[in-house]
């Protein structure tokens, strides 16, 4: 009995493994099946057996080998039936601002490949023959080889970056004959680490996740916990104590929510160094503030002092220029994030939405004296004198 069982549990185990062996035996074979110097011409097939081979996204592979005066011979290779192929390169893993070298093999067998500038997410506004790369003299050159499709190309750096964001594209569908790209039906950012001497390093999916970890996470904090907290604050202090202590917990959650995201944005940032100077710079800010205010807390002087007035105003005021620049800094990252679809704008236009309305109703019903403190005209907290509302 107790031979059956550890049969049944080393099948278990062997069975768990099977598909990570089973994707690994695959990669292997597609990267050391094909010897590419029997269809590539020269130089890259002087050079092309000797590049490491490194799985990026589904079919897509890479191989790279680098100079001493960073001009890089690139070697994309991908599982091809219809339409095109792209690999593109990206200062801050957006597609806007890119540039691509995308290849196809035409429906008469013609073998094509273009560099494409994308000025944009509409197919007008990706450009056939345009774009920053610095291609070497050595012709860029697409191949058929069995069922892979093969772009290979050189292109010249003038700095030297370790990490690059790659974005990688395909489409069933075949270009113009002016060159005109159909809508790719699929995309995604890689990270790839070009310093690694034994292969490339690739770190999956930046656009779709780390950013989207940053973007939920900084819209929980700063677009929906903090304000909160504030409104809280503002329209409950009839009901004392609980009005405090829910203000200090929301706030302080909302806290580590929004240092969470800062974390997020500057580990993002040295992956792909994206030229979002103004985003970057508010949300550096904003953290400054944000520490203060916590800060401040643990310096809050008794209702009886004279400074208990200043510190309610540096308090109330630092909090309403913190919200502020927040709702302004979502908005930014959710326009330099650039992923092509209106959720982002839809859902945090619902969140700001329904926070201001909720402001707007609750300063009226404030104002009438049938919540929170009329006092907040001024700007003491201590005092809670009666006050009416006149039509």
């Amino acid at each position: 009995m107790r031979t059956l069982f550890g049969f049944y549990i080393l099948c278990l185990l062997l069975l768990q493994d099977l598909p990570s062996l089973l994707a690994d035996d695959v990669t292997q074979n597609l990267c050391s099946a094909t010897r590419l110097s029997e269809f590539l011409p020269p130089p890259y097939s002087n050079i092309s057996d000797s590049m490491p081979c490194t799985p990026l996204w589904n079919t897509f592979f890479l191989r790279y080998s680098e100079n001493k005066e960073n001009v890089m011979t690139i070697i994309l290779s991908a599982l091809y039936t219809t339409g095109w192929v792209g690999v593109g390169f990206s200062k801050d893993g957006r597609m806007v601002g890119s540039s691509a070298m995308v290849g196809w093999i035409t429906k008469k067998g013609h073998a094509k490949i273009k560099q494409y500038y994308l000025q944009g997410t509409e197919r007008d506004r990706v450009v056939p023959d345009q774009g920053v790369l610095q291609l070497e003299k050595v012709p860029p050159v697409v191949a058929l080889h069995g069922a892979m499709i093969y772009l290979a190309f050189q292109v010249k750096f003038t700095v030297k970056v370790p990490r690059r964001a790659v974005i990688l594209a395909f489409s069933s569908a075949y270009p113009s004959k002016l060159g005109r790209l159909s809508k790719h039906d699929d995309k995604t950012t890689v990270i790839v680490d070009f310093s690694k001497g034994n292969g490339v390093t690739s770190i999956e999916t930046t656009a779709s996740t780390e950013k989207t970890k940053h973007g939920v996470i900084a819209i929980i904090g700063w677009g929906f916990l903090l304000p909160l907290g504030a409104i809280l604050a503002r329209y409950l202090r009839h009901r004392d104590p609980l009005w405090y202590y829910l203000h200090i917990c929301i706030q302080f959650t909302g806290f580590i929510f929004g240092l969470a995201a800062v974390i997020l944005g500057v580990r993002l940032y040295s992956w792909i160094q994206p030229d979002i100077h103004a985003h970057r710079g508010i949300g550096i800010f904003l953290l400054v503030l944000s520490i203060l205010q916590v800060l401040a807390f643990f310096v809050r002087p008794h209702k009886e002092t004279k400074m208990r007035r200043h510190w309610n105003r540096y308090h109330h005021w630092i909090g309403r220029i913190s919200l502020f620049f927040g709702a302004v800094n979502i908005v930014l990252g959710i326009c330099m994030a650039d992923s092509g679809e209106e959720g982002w704008k839809i859902g945090y236009g619902l969140v700001l939405s329904v926070t201001l309305l909720a402001f707007l109703v609750l300063e009226i019903f404030r104002i009438c004296g049938y919540i929170g403190s009329p006092s907040s005209h001024t700007l003491s907290l201590e005092t809670n004198p009666s006050s009416t509302c006149s039509v």
